[in-house]
């Protein structure tokens, strides 16, 4: 099971409860710990700090997963990695491509992005951009990266907040708002229009998930992606090939 989906069963059946508890704690004045479910915080305070925290980890685990990619699409099902602000990124991507949906194993590492490619076994440079991605590298930019999403998302509206997370520790709060495709172009290099955006906050501050919807590839349906961000802290030494 995809790490998100885990993340996401784990919160739904709660979400009554977790709403429940919200409010007994607010009204006992402890206000989530200042982080993304804080009272007196705006949500576009929310988002800063939410981009602070990504920006100045260490590392961080990124999984990446659309259910709805449009047939005949040249483009990214999956990923799942460790990014760094070398910057830098290792883990596995799934791409459509004609004539199947190969996992490719990628490290990309000083403007260099190296994989093992179908019935290959050793790494070699490749054009991302081939594939309809990014430099996995460029995710962790804190200009252009995915924490630069949260600062460009506009008519921002804070949602319910939940529990969640180990043994329900966290308190989980949602927030949602509109991000212009010229911030989601560099993410996903064919992305054109607006896309709509979930973004789910932790009591510490940091973002969770962001699920996005608009058209990624132009001239294909609207579709859908999930990022989970977890294992905020990681420290890996990652090198070229």
């Amino acid at each position: 099971m995809w790490k998100g989906d885990r993340m996401l069963s784990r919160l739904a059946p709660l979400a009554l409860v977790g709403v429940l508890l919200v409010s007994g704690s607010a009204c006992s004045g402890d206000g989530g710990g200042g982080g993304g479910g804080a009272d007196d915080a705006t949500p576009e305070e929310v988002m800063a700090t939410a981009k602070t925290k990504l920006d100045e980890t260490s590392g961080v685990n990124i999984a990446l997963e659309t259910t709805d990619l449009p047939d005949g699409v040249t483009g990214i099902l999956t990923a799942d990695g460790v990014g760094t602000h070398a910057p830098a990124f290792e883990g596995s991507i799934v791409v459509a491509i004609a004539g199947g949906t190969p996992t490719v194993k990628v490290i990309a590492v000083d403007d260099v992005v190296y994989a093992v490619l179908p019935f290959t076994t050793e790494f070699q440079e490749i054009n991302p951009g081939e594939y309809g991605a990014p430099d996995p590298a460029q995710l962790m930019s804190a200009d252009a990266g995915l924490s630069s999403l949260l600062p460009a998302t506009t008519s921002l509206e804070k949602g319910e907040s939940i529990r969640g997370g180990d043994n329900n520790k966290e308190i989980f709060t949602e927030y949602t708002g509109t991000v212009p495709g010229s911030t989601v172009k560099n993410i996903i290099p064919g992305s054109t229009g607006d896309f709509e955006a979930t973004y789910t906050i932790s009591d510490s501050g940091e973002l969770r998930t962001a699920v996005l919807t608009g058209e990624f590839y132009q001239g294909a349906d609207t579709m859908t992606y999930t990022i989970e961000f977890d294992d905020y802290g990681t420290e890996k030494d990652i090198t070229a090939p």
